[in-house]
């Protein structure tokens, strides 16, 4: 292809080029101008999605086809190559972009394709890719009885690389599109994001592994194999995963409830397939597998209603004047701002203590997640009203009673450390 561009005569060339170019370039603006900036087709500025090197491909081609039997145009036998390579680069990166926004895996495998696609162009621009694919035609490798080329191993890959791609872009599209906006709940939209992909990937790389030359109804003795593995070996495994199906499906935990499980109390942050994240006010965060959700007992603080009930005990002493004590305890909870007014705090004495008064005051919060913070709030309020009051909290006191006399030994002056 190179030899050609010494004959000189380009300007059909690039003249088709920059035509071809400034043609995809202004159906792109025309058709994206509303699209958000996540658009796979589209990117952030038009040239860096997918649809603007797939149009390009198409005009040069057509333009190279048409000027053919007028002109020779080598130079847009070599930008077909280049905008091919550059599409499946833009697909792949689009993509993985779009599905796993925050993977290291994924950028490395956008890195990998993006360098095998180059390297292709450029063999296929020198006329080295025919002799290239022969030497790899032509490096066997042993399976059994079978043996497969290094270009099968290869093509397989790529081609099984493409099905997935495009599987996992439809079920990006079916999540933006269609789950996003007529499923409002974000645990439901969770679980029929998961069983979309899925499946798709199921079905996708079904495909794949048709498209390399597998025969599918070997895949029926792996399945029993699996399914023998999953009655027996992996029990817990399957029944995590199962649970965690039915806890979307149910909605007896929803993301943002605050659980209580045994005695951690938190957040529900995520409800992964295999478990739930639970985060705590102190930003501690616990892994509770999906199987305990379902056979335990779990305490769910916003099921039906999203307030809590927060209680602080205090004591004060006997010969506190009652009345005024318990109006200090409600001023103190009703001054801040995150207690309900309704409804209303209660103070309620509980028992004639050893060391003193035992009250309990009792008010609600609307903020789960920050009852520690109001229940600290409310506890300093209530010891400096206390304090300023005169009203005493007594410390817990001890009497020892000593009956009969009490017998006075001496210690030799050697013991006592003093001169004999």
């Amino acid at each position: 292809m190179l030899a050609g561009l010494s004959r000189g005569g380009l300007g059909w060339d690039i003249g088709a080029l920059v035509g071809c170019l400034a043609a995809a370039y202004a159906l792109c603006w025309v058709l994206g101008r509303d699209q958000p900036k996540d658009s796979i087709w589209f990117g952030r500025a038009l040239v860096d999605g997918v649809l603007f090197p797939l149009l390009a491909l198409g005009l040069a081609y057509t333009a190279r086809i048409v000027l053919d039997d007028y002109h020779r145009v080598p130079l847009l036998r070599i930008v077909v190559p280049i905008l091919m390579s550059l599409a499946g680069i833009r697909l792949l990166a689009r993509v993985l972009t779009t599905v796993f926004p925050s993977s290291a895996l994924a950028r490395l495998v956008e890195r990998l394709f993006s360098w095998l696609a180059r390297l292709a162009a450029v063999l296929w621009i020198l006329g080295l890719l025919p002799a290239v694919r022969a030497e790899m035609q032509g490096i066997q490798f042993a399976f059994g009885k079978a043996h497969i080329s290094l270009l099968d191993l290869v093509e397989g890959v790529l081609s099984s690389g493409v099905v997935l791609v495009v599987a996992l872009w439809v079920s990006a599209t079916i999540e933006r599109k269609l789950l996003r906006q007529n499923i409002h709940d974000l645990s439901l939209r969770k679980v029929a994001s998961n069983i979309t992909r899925a499946l798709l990937l199921l079905v996708g790389f079904l495909f794949a592994l048709s498209a390399i030359g597998v025969d599918l109804t070997a895949l029926s003795v792996l399945g029993g194999a699996v399914g023998v593995g999953l009655g027996f070996g992996l029990q817990k495994l399957a029944s995590n995963y199962v649970s965690g199906f039915v806890i979307l499906f149910e909605r007896s935990l929803r993301i943002g409830d605050t659980v209580r499980v045994d005695g951690f109390e938190g957040v529900v942050a995520d409800i992964k397939t295999r478990y739930t994240l639970i985060r705590a006010g102190n930003g501690r965060e616990s892994i509770v597998p999906n199987e305990k959700l379902i056979t335990e007992r779990i305490e769910n603080l916003s099921l039906d209603d999203p307030r809590l009930l927060v209680t602080i005990d205090i004591g004060i002493g006997y010969d506190s004047d009652v009345d005024v004590a318990q109006q200090h305890l409600l001023d103190a909870a009703l001054g801040h701002q995150g207690v309900l007014r309704e409804p209303p705090p209660v103070c309620r004495m509980q028992r004639f203590g050893a060391d003193a008064l035992e009250f309990q005051l009792l008010f609600w919060v609307a903020e789960p997640a920050a009852q520690a913070k109001t229940r600290s709030d409310v506890s300093l309020a209530i010891l400096k009203r206390l304090r300023e009051a005169g009203i005493d909290i007594p410390y817990p006191q001890r009497v020892v009673r000593v009956e009969g006399p009490v017998e006075t030994v001496s210690r030799p002056a050697a013991v006592r450390g003093e001169a004999p």
